[in-house]
């Protein structure tokens, strides 16, 4: 699912940072209340994620109007989830945010660079559906642990536990098993122009963007700590929808052979085939709005409960793909799911042990 971005653990398809409260949360409210609260994250982050993915793979692979012809401009979706977030953290800020100085927060041109990265990260990963399933595009944007592993150890020299490595094994194992095992050709027939060697190369291409991303933003929150999250959404957003409305509305006049996304054919396209207009909003609009529970989850239960939730999503996600989609996976494929999930769960619980550690000597 693109989305609204996606920062550490969230869903989302634009790279945001989440705040970054204590681990531990709030805790307040009696047991019954947290418990009420814990179980409205989740609904919210799996029914608008969940649902995100749906409407994606929809886009991606399904026939529209009595020519049946396919939505090619998927890097629209990138753009047309920029202008709704921005709009959404626009008024988001208004709302909380209204009387506040903006004394000790970054400015909106802090945004510009690292707006780049955020721009064409995404796009890869909606642009890989063309080639690989959606199943195949979760499992590979979920396997994030192995290149920041591999570059640690590479360039800083950095030190990882049996369990780590275990943990990267399993997901490496599993992500490789299941690119390497024949898809159906049920699923071979829904998709644009089915190459896998270009599929998962696109969706690493999006993991290191996302990367890159992610650390330059932690590095604006730290030299600017009154930066709040919605600061972040809407400077990220502002940047990227200039960037994508000059790729896609600027450049075609420009350039009379222009080979990439074409806005103009995708309003149009959207123009002759509404049913497209609407799964665009409502994919653009779940992806703001599971923002909401992120921010709220990490804020009353800490980033490690976010995680969990986040990664469990990604693994129903795979499920509802295949059982409503019309995406089969072969037993062997389903063995390979596993695989990566159980190394994602260790990985989650290694970081609660490390915590409750921390708080422990504390």
């Amino acid at each position: 699912m693109a989305s609204a971005r996606r920062g550490r653990g969230g869903g989302g398809v634009n790279g945001v940072v989440r705040p970054r409260p204590r681990d531990r949360g709030d805790g307040g409210g009696s047991m019954a209340g947290r418990v009420a609260v814990l179980a409205f994250c989740v609904a919210g982050i799996w029914s608008a994620y969940i649902y995100q993915g749906v409407l994606q793979e929809t886009l991606s692979t399904k026939r529209f109007g009595p020519e049946a012809r396919r939505f090619e401009h998927l890097a629209f979706l990138n753009f047309a989830q920029n202008v709704v977030c921005f709009v959404w953290s626009f008024i988001m800020i208004k709302l909380w945010s209204g009387g506040s100085s903006p004394a000790g927060r970054a400015p909106l041109w802090k945004y510009w660079g690292v707006s780049v990265t955020n721009t064409i990260g995404p796009t890869m990963g909606i642009e890989a559906l063309k080639y690989i399933s959606y199943p195949a595009q979760v499992l590979a944007k979920s396997s994030k642990m192995i290149p920041v592993m591999l570059m640690g150890t590479v360039l800083y020299g950095v030190k990882y536990t049996f369990p780590e490595y275990l943990c990267t094994f399993l997901v490496a194992g599993g992500m490789s098993s299941f690119a390497l095992l024949k898809t159906s050709s049920k699923t071979i027939k829904k998709l644009a122009n089915p190459n896998a060697p270009l599929g998962y190369t696109l969706c690493f291409l999006n993991l290191a963007f996302d990367g890159y991303t992610n650390s330059t933003q932690d590095l604006i929150k730290s030299r600017f700590p009154k930066t709040n999250p919605w600061d972040i959404m809407l400077g990220m957003n502002l940047w990227g929808t200039i960037y994508n409305a000059v790729i896609m509305f600027v450049a075609p006049l420009l350039f009379s052979n222009w080979p990439y996304a074409n806005g103009f054919e995708a309003v149009k396209f959207c123009q002759d085939n509404p049913e497209v207009a609407w799964d665009i909003f409502y994919f653009c609009l779940c992806g703001a709005v599971g923002q909401n529970f992120i921010f709220l989850t990490i804020s009353r239960f800490g980033s490690l409960t976010n995680t969990t939730i986040t990664t469990t999503r990604k693994f129903m996600s795979i499920v509802v793909s295949s059982v409503i989609s019309g995406n089969p996976l072969s037993p062997k494929q389903w063995g390979s799911v596993v695989m990566v999930f159980s190394g994602l769960s260790i990985q989650i619980y290694l970081k609660w042990k490390k915590k409750k550690g921390r708080e422990h000597k504390e």
